[in-house]
């Protein structure tokens, strides 16, 4: 058996939920927030059998999509009288995680 973890940006969280629902894949949502740029993500836990790992994945890859967007860095805190200026980065797409499982147990 085996754990994944997917961290998807919240415009595709639906979309995922609904495409994991629809194949019947066992999932638990959590509100997440990246670390970089500080917004807001998902974060899906799904354990199954090693067979159905790349199911799993496929659902995923198919309802996230990476966009490229602008987002401001502040370079005050480099270089004083700077400011702020936009930057490109990626966003969306997902990070995924699969670990085995050594025990799974519903009570």
């Amino acid at each position: 058996m085996k754990m994944i973890f997917a961290i998807v940006n919240n415009d595709d969280s639906q979309d995922v939920m609904s495409a994991l629902r629809k194949e019947q894949i066992p999932v638990t949502k959590l509100a997440s927030t990246g670390g970089f740029l500080q917004k807001g993500n998902t974060t899906f836990i799904s354990g199954v059998e090693d067979d159905k790992v790349e199911d799993v994945i496929g659902v995923i890859r198919d309802h996230s999509r990476r966009r490229t967007q602008l987002t401001p860095i502040d370079y005050s805190q480099f270089s004083p009288g700077i400011g702020s200026y936009p930057i490109k980065v990626h966003v969306g797409g997902a990070t995924i995680f699969v670990v085995d499982v050594e025990r799974f147990m519903k009570v």
